[in-house]
C-alpha cells in the first residue's frame, strides 16, 4: 500500500501580512460568530490543493512546480478587501482576497493544472480559481448571517503588500490540534522582465 501525504501548492505570506490578517480576525472574533480560525502561522495563499498523493509523487511535482515558477519574475502581491464564499450575506467560508498579483497567479494555476494533472494527481476544480487567504470556517447558520455584516463592514481591509520570490509545495497533516504544514519543495521566482 503506498504512502499519502496530503499535498498542495501555495505562496507564504510575510509576517507583518499574517499579523494583519490575525488582528483582522482577533476582531472579528470578538464581535461575534463561531468561526473556526485559521492558525497565523498556517496562513498562506493555496495555488492548487492536490488532496491526497502518493509520496513517490512528490519529486516529480516538486519538479514540475520548480520548472514552471523558475520561468516567471518575482511579482508584488497586494492583500486586501474582505469576502466570504458562497457570498458575502452568509459566508461560510471567511477570506480576505488578493489585488496586485492576482493575475501572475491565476496565470501560475493555469500553467501547473495541465502537467499536474497530465502526471494524475490533480484534477481541475468545477470552479474558477480566485486567489484569496482564508481566514475562517463559519461553523453555524446563525452565525454566518451575523458574520456578513462583519464581512461587509471590513470590505475595504488592507493587508499590506509583499515580493513574492518563491513557491512551495506543503503536505498537511490533519490532527486533533488542526493541521500541521511541512513544506516539501521549494521553487524560486528567477525570470528577469
Amino acid at each position: 500500500m503506498a504512502d499519502l501525504l496530503r499535498t498542495f501548492i501555495a505562496v507564504d505570506l510575510e509576517s507583518s501580512i499574517q499579523d494583519r490578517a490575525l488582528a483582522l480576525m482577533n476582531k472579528l472574533g470578538h464581535q461575534g460568530g463561531d468561526v473556526k480560525w485559521v492558525e497565523s502561522e498556517n496562513l498562506h495563499i493555496t495555488l492548487l490543493f492536490l488532496g491526497e498523493v502518493d509520496i513517490l509523487t512528490i519529486p516529480k511535482i516538486c519538479r514540475i512546480v520548480r520548472d514552471e515558477v523558475e520561468a516567471m519574475s518575482p511579482f508584488e502581491l497586494g492583500i486586501e478587501g474582505m469576502g466570504g464564499f458562497p457570498n458575502t450575506r452568509r459566508p461560510k467560508i471567511l477570506w480576505v482576497g488578493v489585488s496586485d498579483g492576482r493575475d501572475e497567479l491565476k496565470r501560475l494555476h493555469a500553467a501547473l493544472e495541465q502537467p499536474l494533472m497530465d502526471l494524475g494527481c490533480y484534477r481541475r476544480e468545477d470552479r474558477e480559481y480566485t486567489p484569496h487567504l482564508t481566514l475562517g470556517r463559519v461553523k453555524s447558520e446563525t452565525d454566518a448571517e451575523a458574520m456578513g455584516t462583519l464581512v461587509q463592514k471590513n470590505s475595504d481591509w488592507q493587508g499590506g503588500r509583499m515580493l513574492v520570490r518563491e513557491v512551495l509545495v506543503m503536505s498537511s497533516e490533519l490532527l486533533r490540534s488542526g493541521p500541521v504544514y511541512t513544506v516539501l519543495g521549494r521553487a524560486e521566482c528567477r525570470g528577469t522582465t
